[in-house]
């Protein structure tokens, strides 16, 4: 309807008859009260459909029409909140004729930029009104008074609300009934039950408000805050599909796809900053995310830009102690902390996320450090009890880590990390200590004198020849723990069953399946002992300072020098990916173990960062991995250990390795170029030698009709289609890989898995 009104404008500037002009105002100020009306409406709609920039502007003319329309005001300033216009939403909110009415939208703009005290004087403007938006008002100054480390105010403040939803006899609005669950939330860090009653209060939200989105990205907050990230990405899928630019929905599904590893993290940030390039979240997750890829330079840029939009937000200063931990820079994580403990005393959680931070840089004992210091600025942090356990269990320390994890346990009951954890210490009984020369062996009571025999010889075996390659040595004995069970070792290395895994290094302690845990061919323990003992070393001689593609590679090239046929080894689908440009860049490789671009990207990884080393070693000797890893442990970065120790910056390396692996790999590469339409999988050893006849130059053909007459045991004729398109070891891979492929994907599969955490 807003054509309608230049039309009309239009009509009076051309009007001839002196006598119009006296009865056009007139009718302008019968019809201004429907237009606005009008506008409203479709303002409204624009609002939470997403379109926000046709929604400014239909709000804008609404405000002009109707300055003392709260409501308006109110949703042009959710509007502007929406595309990062902060200070302009301030300046609406003051400038109305009854800021009061509109004083809890300000408080929550100036919020946004950090001004905390204007934000609680707003508040409290609000709060003394009997507008719709008291109770939120109320909920914003008792989360304010948290946040600012007044935590017995704020409890009191939460408590109300129990009996605000009490005496009100179902007649609450959805805005009220979200201030409620906001505050039972809070509430629920001292009864764990109450999470459900803060789940209830969003749903009736939503159902009091069906359009409006707030209630189910709240709930989506909650579920993902309670790990259960299919929950929370339930909720906020319907908001997106109403409103693919709601930010609160981005962030949440954001974080839900951060919390999964799942690559589709990154486009949904870059969405959400789209819509709002100022949002301080979506700045803070991706500062994170360059943090664990040791990208800190990237990492400080948006940690800065977050800082100049909110000079206070505690999650954008953790970050900074974040980038100031990892890069050794102690004077500046002490300021950074300090900073955000002024604004937030009691914020536990900079300390909790940080410890957090080191595991996934494998720093266990920074980790235990940090989650102590958490603890000991909020005692009802379960969270970070929890991490302190967990940690110090990565450390060995089995008693203190079980005290951690049951008072972790006694406040948050419903963690599963906490609960399957406890239990596994249960089962600690059942097994027996073992002692060689350099470990302590941590073997399941009836197989224990058995796998002994075999295990004592391998494991002293890799320590003297790994002992002798680095120099350095892990503090002793080192503790391995092997698991019949394979949910066992989940638990013991996640907390949780499920992980695909074979074993885990965390320094000094190593836990891996025991032979016992698989089928029998599928599994060859004394290679993962191998693989995690050599990150035992490259997290000693690195002072846990290793990045994870850098170990991960090594330790895999290390295999491969213990035994042949160990380790990852050529495939079809490498050379696939290789063609295709489906690997990852060295410089990036990082990215194709902790965000790959596809699922069986980081299976590739692990052999291309193998070959990587085998590289290095073959041109510059060993001697640069281990002058590599001790610039490590002295804080530096990779890009400055490439140019001082090799002489070549990241890019060039880039570009010498993909000229190197197009050598190594040119000919099985040639075949790879041929294919035409090859046969299916149901064709038999005719079809498939017809087609190698008709493409002579088809290594896949060649290797597929290779594989099936060596199953057959036509060993001869078998060899014949190996040796056409094979030369060299890594060819004599290859066959053997599709020889032997489904036990050898199924190996690798696991394997790939097999993590530093």
């Amino acid at each position: 309807m807003r054509g309608v009104r230049p039309g009309l404008e239009a009509h009076a500037r051309r009007a001839p008859v002196r006598r119009t002009f006296a009865a056009i105002p007139l009718a302008l100020g019968l019809l201004a009260p429907e237009l606005a009306a009008q506008d409203a409406q479709a303002a409204r709609s624009a609002l939470r459909s997403g379109e926000y920039a046709e929604a400014i502007d239909l709000y804008r003319d609404v405000v002009r029409a109707r300055p003392d329309g709260a409501q308006s005001r109110i949703d042009l300033m959710e509007a502007l909140l929406s595309t990062g216009e902060y200070a302009e939403a301030v300046d609406i909110g003051r400038d109305a004729p009854d800021p009061a009415a509109v004083a809890n939208a300000t408080g929550e703009a100036l919020l946004r930029l950090g001004r905390l005290d204007e934000a609680e004087r707003a508040f409290e403007q609000a709060a003394g009104t009997s507008g719709p938006w008291r109770l939120t008002a109320e909920a914003n100054l008792a989360e304010l008074a948290f946040m600012r480390g007044r935590v017995d105010e704020a409890m009191e403040r939460f408590d109300r609300f129990i009996d605000v939803y009490n005496g009100a006899d179902g007649n609450l609005g959805a805005p009220d009934l979200v201030a409620v669950g906001r505050a039972v939330t809070y509430l629920a860090r001292r009864d764990p039950n109450l999470f459900q009653d803060a789940l209830r209060a969003f749903d009736e939200a939503s159902r009091a408000d069906p359009t409006w989105a707030e209630p189910r990205v709240r709930a989506g907050a909650l579920f993902l805050d309670r790990y259960d990230s299919p929950a929370a990405k339930a909720e906020v899928e319907p908001v997106l599909e109403e409103n693919p630019n709601h930010p609160g929905a981005l962030l949440v599904m954001a974080e839900s796809l951060v919390f999964d590893g799942s690559g589709l993290a990154g486009p949904t940030i870059d969405r959400l900053r789209e819509v709002d390039e100022n949002h301080v979240g979506a700045r803070v997750l991706t500062a994170f995310r360059h943090l664990t890829s040791e990208r800190l330079d990237a990492a400080r840029e948006e940690v800065e830009l977050a800082l100049e939009v909110n000079p206070s937000d505690l999650q954008a200063l953790t970050a900074l102690a974040g980038l100031h931990l990892l890069t050794e820079d102690h004077a500046g994580f002490e300021r950074a902390r300090a900073r955000a403990l002024e604004v937030g005393p009691a914020y536990a959680e900079l300390d909790i996320r940080l410890a957090e931070l080191s595991v996934q840089t494998r720093r266990y004992a920074q980790a235990v450090e940090r989650a102590h210091a958490g603890v000991d600025l909020d005692s009802m942090a379960w969270e970070g009890w929890g991490q302190l356990g967990l940690n110090q269990l990565r450390l060995g320390q089995i008693d203190e880590g079980r005290a951690s994890l049951e008072r972790a346990f006694a406040g948050d009951p419903y963690n599963p990390w906490f609960k399957n954890s406890l239990d596994l210490l249960d089962t600690f009984e059942r097994y027996d200590p073992r002692r060689t020369e350099h470990f302590e062996l941590l073997l399941f009571g009836t197989e224990a004198d058995l796998l002994e025999g075999y295990l004592a010889p391998i494991a002293e075996e890799a320590y003297d020849s790994l002992s002798r390659r680095y120099g350095a040595e892990p503090d002793l004995p080192v503790r391995a723990e092997l698991f019949p069970n394979s949910a066992d070792f989940s638990v013991r290395t996640l907390g949780e069953a499920g992980f695909g895994a074979l074993g885990v290094s965390f320094g000094r302690v190593l836990v891996m399946d025991s032979p016992s845990a698989r089928q029998l061919g599928e599994y060859n323990w004394a290679s993962v002992f191998w693989h995690e003992l050599a990150h035992t070393f490259h997290l000693a001689a690195s002072d846990n300072r290793v990045p994870r593609w850098f170990s991960e590679g090594l330790a895999v090239h290390e295999q491969r020098k213990a035994r042949e046929g160990w380790g990852h080894q050529p495939s079809i689908a490498f050379l696939q990916a290789f063609r295709d440009g489906g690997l990852k860049k060295v410089s990036e490789l990082d990215d194709g173990f902790m965000r790959p671009d596809y699922p069986q990207q980081v299976v590739l990884s692990y052999y291309q960062a193998s070959l990587v080393f085998q590289l290095i070693e073959d041109t510059y000797g060993f001697d640069a991995i281990r002058r590599m890893l001790e610039g490590y442990r002295d804080g530096h970065a990779t890009p400055e250990l490439f140019e001082t120790v090799l002489g070549v910056d990241p890019e060039e390396f880039d570009e010498a390795f993909d000229d190197w692996l197009r050598a190594r790999f040119r000919e099985p590469l040639a075949g790879l170029a041929e294919l035409g339409d090859p046969p299916g999988p149901e064709a038999d050893v005719d079809a498939l030698r017809a087609f190698a006849r008709q493409h002579p130059g088809d290594l896949l053909t060649h290797l597929r009709l290779g594989a099936m007459l060596y199953r057959d045991e036509r060993r001869d004729e078998a060899e014949e289609h190996f040796a056409l398109p094979l030369e060299g070891a890594e060819l004599e891979g290859l066959a053997r890989a599709l020889s032997e492929q489904d036990a050898l994907t199924q190996r690798q599969n696991q394997e790939s898995h097999s993590l530093q955490q």
